[in-house]
């Protein structure tokens, strides 16, 4: 299972637009005929431009149904934002409309072609082509609500991250301003990215390290993991629950400095509260800011700055033995997203 590119999610067009193409393009075909005899002439242009609309509008929508990941192919975590940022089931439905569509069409391509061939006049090849333009124009108006709908929804879903569910995953949680997105801007390798997170009106630092050509993921809690439960609303929790299906390691950094914008009682019953929830993830406690950290405490896994570097590979080091990543149980079998090669 690979991960999601949402910025690969095509442009949908308006459905004026759609239909512009469609009928545009029927008028190019239509000049492309020719036979010296009008009325087979005529039938030919009528006939080629009927399936040429058709088809135009049929493949249209359905590249937006290939093209658009498949819900049912998606990690639980990435369902979970796909269903906190637009709703899953109203991504199914509208997408379900346009298949619906896209099958009308074809199908009124091959009603009016049928209909062209039976008729012996040149009025008649007219008015066969125009009706059929005016169906495929109503079933574009019935479904002009659901593409308009997935237009705005690929705006939104471009700007989440892509998470891949095949490489190591870290997952940061703690208090606000304890020092997450500064520790994964130190730890990364590259710029952090920043993407839209549904859960949450905070935004998402996804950031990245390198050992022996493995990708090792870090995704910061925004919001999610740094209030007591009765504040979470349903989605936050909702996201709680998709994180169980994320992270390798779970890494819960304290503030134990004077600076820290909450108390230590808090924190620390905040970390009890994340335990609970993710009781089957390996949590290391790390505490932040020990640049500046009057008194050091042994009951953290590690002491860190950010800002010095103080403790950071010494980190890095513990998380890489943790996740394990390069060990093989079985020397004779390859990893399930290695690709393969099919014997003939």
């Amino acid at each position: 299972m690979a991960s999601v590119e949402w910025r690969s999610i095509p442009t949908v067009l308006y459905p004026q637009e759609i239909l512009d193409k469609a009928f545009g393009r029927a008028s190019s075909q239509a000049n492309l005929v020719e036979d010296p005899d009008k009325y087979h002439r005529v039938r030919k242009q009528m006939n080629r431009m009927v399936q040429s609309a058709c088809d135009v509008a049929t493949k249209t929508l359905n590249s937006y149904v290939d093209r658009w990941p498949s819900l049912n192919a998606l990690s639980e975590f990435d369902q979970a934002l796909v269903d906190a940022a637009v709703g899953c089931d109203d991504y199914k439905r509208n997408l379900a409309a346009l298949q619906w569509a896209a099958e009308k069409s074809q199908r009124i391509s091959g009603e009016a072609q049928s209909k062209i061939l039976r008729l012996r006049d040149i009025d008649g090849f007219h008015q066969a082509r125009r009706h059929a333009y005016g169906r495929l124009s109503s079933i574009i108006d019935q479904i002009s609500s659901q593409i308009l709908w997935l237009g705005d929804a690929r705006d939104v879903l471009r700007t989440l991250p892509s998470i891949d569910p095949t490489e190591p995953c870290i997952v940061v949680a703690g208090s606000p301003n304890v020092g997450k997105s500064a520790l994964i801007g130190a730890l990364s390798s590259g710029e952090p990215q920043v993407a839209s997170y549904p859960f949450t009106t905070k935004q998402l630092h996804l950031g990245h390290f390198s050992h022996r050509r493995r990708v090792y993921q870090m995704v910061d809690t925004p919001g999610l993991l740094d209030r007591p439960m009765p504040e979470r609303n349903h989605i936050e929790m909702q996201a709680i629950a998709a994180l169980e299906h994320l992270g390798d390691v779970l890494l819960f950094l304290i503030d134990r400095t004077d600076e820290s914008t909450t108390t230590i009682s808090e924190q620390e019953r905040l970390l009890d509260e994340v335990r609970n929830l993710l009781s089957d993830r390996r949590v290391l406690v790390v505490s932040t800011k020990s640049d500046i950290l009057v008194s050091k405490t042994q009951q953290d896994d590690h002491q860190i700055s950010s800002i010095s570097g103080q403790g950071l590979e010494e980190l890095r080091s513990d998380l890489i033995g943790i996740i394990d990543a390069d060990k093989i149980e079985d020397p004779l079998s390859l990893p399930d997203h290695w690709p393969r090669e099919e014997k003939s």
